[in-house]
């Protein structure tokens, strides 16, 4: 019987006996030969049983960030699909974030022929389900969905908003997009249990994380920006204002594991740097620390602007910024098409896009004409803004260098005491509402309310030897060296300070250098300061 199904593993039957005139072939020990070249085989990696627990030290209660975790017995499976998501011409969809779309159109689209299931899917390649879809193979292996995707260009070459008249009335077109699932493996719901009881098997481990999946699409759906298992909500008041336009945004990591005393919901606050929103113009500002656009260094602001999302405040549609023009706003042009009369004909002028808005849209630019447009298009059909028409949304991570002054303020305003960072905890599970998640609530998981209170032991500070065999202890968490001398000593009969700085009072700090060392048991030779 296949351990898989749930039943005992058969033991097999007793090899034949070997005949007299045959001489066995000695088995290899390792498959070393098999390896490319000058590559040395991986050593096994054996888990190490604990020899027994610590007896050391006073007892002490202590409260972890862990969540127990229960479990109703389920001799279900998950079963693991792969996804193919290719377009009508079979060219693969290579677009970030299209997947979870593509997934709750499949779901909207043929929630009946999918035997009502809930998909745990990890955005990209993965998909579980809990028992079987039906006709995977078949009815299912190719599914066209109709999703809306942004056009970002029209018919009649460049223009402003990346399309003619018409089709800015139209912001939207639909693709096809064929969604492949192809069976991967299945794993049985009865290893959670296994993580539960302490025992942790290949099985356990690959349905923990199925586990995390289905936490990281919960959070998906809530709206959170996801950075691996960490979720950052859009809450102003978890938002620490760094200075320079950034936000560092407090979010929790969250995930399933298995421990000593069984399967836990870890949960712990994480951090991560945010630009922060609104006017593209008053980020760019506070970044570059000036006070009005013309003092902005635009070769820079490229760098820094480019690929986050903008939403233009005339059409209130997003767009990602794929870079700025050459050109100012009143200088940048593109050919628009018109109507020429009532017979339907059309002709082509070029305008800029200074005109274009003030004149064809009637919006009134009071900055923007003078400063370089935003490219929100793509590289062959651009689509120009002028940048006080675009606001930056919010959720949008900042990957490059703090200062030193933001790293200092981040540390510095992020930092909790216990009692704050054990109330942080206990909001965010409640504001997660993993309670209400379809898929856990299938595996018959509860997550328990209260941190796990564990055992922890309190052991003797270690003692420190100096000189003249003293020894002595640390005081609130610390050693004081002063009136102690070192076990082994040596002279300084050659040194030098170098003095950069004008306001240092480097006779101060010889004289004090001096005097400690020699307090401390080391012979040092007076040093003249010139």
């Amino acid at each position: 019987m296949d351990p898989s199904d749930g039943g005992p593993d058969e033991v097999p039957p007793p090899p034949p006996p070997l005949p007299p005139d045959v001489v066995p072939i000695k088995a290899k020990e390792d498959v070393a030969e098999e390896l490319p070249p000058n590559k040395p085989a991986k050593p096994k990696r054996l888990s190490m049983a604990r020899p027994g627990l610590g007896k050391r030290g006073n007892t002490i209660q202590l409260l972890a960030n862990h969540y127990k975790v229960s479990l109703k017995g389920s001799e279900e499976f998950f079963y693991h699909y792969h996804v193919n998501l290719k377009y009508e011409d079979d060219k693969p969809v290579v677009e970030k974030g299209i997947g979870r779309k593509v997934q709750d159109k499949l779901v909207q689209t043929y929630r009946s022929e999918l035997a009502n299931k809930d998909f745990a899917y990890d955005g990209e390649k993965s998909l579980f389900t809990i028992g079987a879809l039906p006709q995977v193979n078949s009815l299912f292996s190719i599914i066209q969905l109709l999703v809306g995707c942004r056009s970002s260009g029209g018919n009649s070459g460049n223009s402003p908003e990346g399309s003619d008249t018409k089709r800015v009335r139209r912001p939207y077109q639909s693709k096809i997009i064929k969604v492949e699932l192809s069976f991967a493996a299945k794993i049985p719901m009865a290893a959670i249990a296994q993580a539960i009881r302490g025992e942790e098997s290949e099985n356990s481990l690959e349905a923990i994380r199925v586990l995390d999946i289905i936490l990281r699409q919960h959070s998906a759906k809530q709206g959170c920006l996801l950075v691996r298992q960490s979720f950052f909500h859009n809450n102003p008041k978890s938002s620490i204002d760094l200075g320079g336009g950034l936000l560092g945004c407090q979010g929790f990591h969250s995930s399933f594991r298995g421990a000593q005393s069984g399967l836990s919901l870890n949960i712990d606050v994480s951090t991560t740097m945010l630009v922060k929103p609104g006017p593209v113009i008053d980020f760019l500002l506070a970044n570059q620390m000036v006070r009005r656009p013309d003092e902005i260094n635009w070769p820079k602001v490229k760098r820094t602007l480019k690929s986050l999302r903008i939403k233009t405040t005339h059409t209130n549609l997003e767009f990602k910024i794929i870079g700025l023009t050459e050109k100012n706003c009143n200088e940048q042009t593109f050919p628009l098409r018109r109507r020429n009369g009532d017979n339907g004909d059309t002709d082509t002028v070029e305008i800029t896009v200074y005109d274009y808005f003030v004149q064809n849209r009637g919006i009134e630019l009071r900055y923007s004409g003078n400063l370089p447009c935003i490219n929100a298009g793509r590289p062959k059909r651009p689509t120009y803004f002028p940048v006080e028409l675009c606001t930056l949304v919010p959720l949008q991570r900042y990957t490059k260098a703090l200062s030193t002054l933001q790293r200092s303020s981040l540390v510095e305003k992020s930092r909790q005491k216990p009692h704050q960072r054990m109330s942080t905890l206990d909001d965010a599970l409640i504001r997660s509402d993993y309670d209400s998640d379809p898929m856990l609530k299938a595996c018959g998981i509860t997550i328990a309310r209260n941190l796990t209170q564990i055992e922890g032991r309190i052991l003797q500070a270690p003692k420190l030897k100096a000189g003249n065999d003293e020894e002595f202890v640390p005081q609130k968490g610390r050693w004081n060296l002063a009136r102690k001398k070192l076990i082994q000593t040596c002279s300084v009969t050659r040194w030098a300070v170098v003095n950069f700085s004008a306001r240092c009072d480097a006779r101060g700090l010889v004289r004090d250098l001096t005097r400690n060392a020699i307090a401390m048991g080391i012979e040092i030779r007076t040093l003249m300061v010139m």
